[in-house]
């Protein structure tokens, strides 16, 4: 039986949800130090989350039903460490069959250099980067081979720290629901790790609340955590940050607050909203000390506002639409709604920002739109296109300076609106503010999407990967990357393959959040050239660990409904030669001849094999071999258009046809 999430609960979830690992790194091996105090290891560990070498994130407290969690101090070409990877990998082997999980974390080395030791080494674990230091801190970590055995189902406690020679017998009485005789054993053997926050920790309870941790709040945490603003309470003096502590330090912890979520390695965005690496150790040091008041005014209660009606960097939009209310039930399947209204601008229009206000965010899942012309009406002078989107915890459509979207005319706007129900009953009156240019633009926005309908999501399956393109027929600049899936969206990347074969990644979120879906768009706009396929990579979590799935026992395909699946990514752009005096409809629709095979061709090699054929495009498995006129054993782009092959083709067929899909 399927359901809808109530995505009011699932923002305001503390508990995160993930895997842990402890490799730590240290560069040069120096002299054993002395042995790590019994009183610096925790009785429990803090949930935290860390990105691995291949940019997947991992949550300590995901494997909240995992028997134990084996952690790992490394570093790279450490001696001590390449010794106890391989009595890891051994344990890996013997506990593969009964739950127990093995990770290792690296608090030294950069993320290219870990992944190349991970590649020479050939460790069957994943190695994960502790950056900024904080997890080994809380951890205790002090030397290279530690291990930690964690059991979440007691609380997450560190049931083990010691030796790798000494983590089975610990492993096995756990396995058994035993006591561990032992559970901290001396650990002598490998190079110190400096970890500078701990050593100075006593200065901690002097970080100024009012001159270093409120400013952090307020530039990071206010925009949202204000009166009438998106989060569930507001930071509006020093007491309700105090009362909220301990939630706070989980979820930066955890890495779901600030919510921005691209890989920092990876592009620069202008609008990013992450906290800097010292933010965050000033953040998370002020937390562990208590939140000391310290002196000086409070900033946040003197500077303390309410949420405005639209948002400040744009001010009152030069046009506001009102969509029409809808009541959405407490329960059931509520199918889109489509409102349409009359085109409000008085001529052909540009616009340099769209900014969309739902009236109930808690049911509503998305809006997206366009410019519907009059039947019979003589084409317009300029291109229609998207009149704004909205996703959950999305921000204001800013348009590329030079550029603007065009309206044309007459016509109407039409809005196609997805409404969730929650157990509460619920009206949306959603409105849409626009703001135009006062003249016309150089360069023209457009849009386009990049998605896989054809996509399957095996039943219980966590780490399950969908891939689809666009290949671009002329160069362009890139405005905006904007990924978008449902409950399962696990995490997404977005690379470019130029026509050589050279490749670059350009956005990579190691873990999606539904709750926040936002725009990414480039410091500089990133010029592709003619030929380029942008390749999106999407990986789905149907496992019973996903707390946000709606149903982890069904196969997912393809579907309009939250409890269903998509694989979706955004990208606006404009065409390098294209000017508003010089349209390049062609373009687009040269651009569009790629989408069927790119939503099916899974490894990109410009053909389509039978077993790419998957979940609501299996029915054409049965005319493969009449489409594959040229016997090669794939469908290239032109046997798929002439055996018109599309997404809507397929539904039809699907009826009929005798596929399990």
């Amino acid at each position: 039986m399927t359901r809808e999430i109530n995505m009011k609960s699932v923002l305001l979830t503390t508990a995160a949800a993930v895997v842990v690992a402890v490799a730590i790194a240290a560069s040069a091996i120096s002299a054993p130090a002395p042995a790590p105090s019994i009183a610096a290891i925790p009785e429990r560990a803090s949930n935290f989350q860390l990105t691995d070498t291949n940019r997947l994130a991992h949550e300590l407290h995901y494997f909240k039903d995992a028997p134990a969690i084996v952690l790992m101090s490394q570093v790279n070409g450490g001696k001590t460490s390449r010794e106890t990877a391989a009595q890891l990998a051994k344990l890996q082997t013997q506990y593969k069959d009964q739950g127990v999980l093995f990770y290792a974390i690296n608090s030294k080395d950069t993320r290219d250099a870990a992944a190349a030791e991970a590649r020479v080494q050939k460790f069957a674990f994943p190695v994960l980067m502790d950056e900024l230091q904080l997890v080994g801190e809380q951890l205790g970590i002090q030397r290279e081979g530690e291990i930690f055995v964690v059991t979440p189902k007691t609380g997450f406690k560190i049931a083990y720290h010691g030796t790798a020679a000494e983590a089975s017998k610990s492993i096995d009485a756990i396995l058994a629901g035993k006591p561990v005789a032992n559970p901290r054993v001396e650990v002598k053997a490998g190079a110190a790790i400096a970890f500078p926050g701990r050593e100075s920790k006593a200065e901690h309870a002097k970080i100024s609340y009012s001159a270093e941790v409120a400013p952090i709040i307020q530039a990071k945490c206010v925009a949202c955590h204000q009166e009438g603003g998106i989060a569930p309470f507001a930071m509006d003096s020093y007491e309700i940050v105090k009362s909220m502590a301990p939630m706070m330090l989980e979820a930066v912890m955890s890495e779901r607050m600030p919510p921005y979520f691209a890989d920092p390695h990876v592009g620069t965005f202008q609008n990013d909203n992450a906290l800097t690496a010292e933010q965050n150790k000033t953040l998370i040091h002020w937390l562990e000390a208590g939140a000391p008041r310290g002196s000086g005014p409070d900033t946040l209660k003197e500077q303390a506002s309410k949420a405005p009606d639209w948002p400040t960097s744009l001010g009152k939009p030069d046009l506001i639409v009102t969509l029409p209310s809808f009541d959405v039930p407490a329960s059931g399947t509520v199918a889109y709604q489509n409102m349409r209204v009359d085109n409000p601008f008085n001529g052909d229009t540009w616009l340099r920002a769209i900014a969309i206000k739902p009236g109930e965010r808690t049911v509503l899942h998305h809006v997206t739109s366009n410019h519907s012309p009059d039947r019979g009406a003589t084409p317009a002078k300029i291109p229609g296109g998207s009149v704004g989107s909205y996703t959950p915890g999305a921000e204001p459509q800013v348009i590329a300076t030079g550029a603007g979207a065009p309206v044309p005319a007459g016509g109407k706007l039409a809005f196609s609106m997805h409404y969730t129900t929650t157990g509460k009953a619920a009206t949306d009156q959603t409105q849409i503010g626009y703001y135009t240019l006062k003249a016309p633009p150089q360069f023209i926005k457009r849009s386009t999407v990049i998605s896989d309908f054809a996509l399957k999501i095996p039943k219980g399956e966590a780490r399950h990967k969908e891939v689809a393109y666009l290949e671009f027929p002329a160069d362009a600049y890139l405005y905006t990357l904007y990924p978008h899936s449902h409950y399962r969206g696990w995490s997404v990347e977005l690379k470019q393959k130029d026509a050589d074969g050279k490749e670059a990644l350009l956005l990579s979120l190691p873990k999606y959040d539904f709750n926040w879906q936002r725009d990414y768009d480039p410091v500089q706009p990133i010029l592709i050239k003619k030929g380029t396929k942008l390749i999106a990579s999407w990986i789905y979590d149907n496992s019973t660990n996903n707390r946000a799935n709606p149903d982890p026992s069904i196969d997912v395909t393809w579907g309009e409904q939250s409890w269903q699946e998509m694989m979706y990514f955004r990208v606006n752009y404009r065409w390098a030669d294209e000017t508003i005096d010089n349209v390049r409809n062609d373009l687009q629709d040269k651009l569009m001849e790629s989408r069927t095979i790119g939503a099916l061709d899974n490894n990109a090699d410009n053909k389509v094999q039978i077993d790419e054929l998957t979940g609501t495009m299996a029915s054409v498995r049965k005319r493969f071999k009449d489409l594959d006129t040229n016997g090669d054993g794939g469908l290239d782009k032109a046997e798929l258009a002439a055996g018109n092959v599309s997404r809507a083709s397929a539904t039809r067929d699907l009826k009929d046809a005798d596929i399990d899909l």
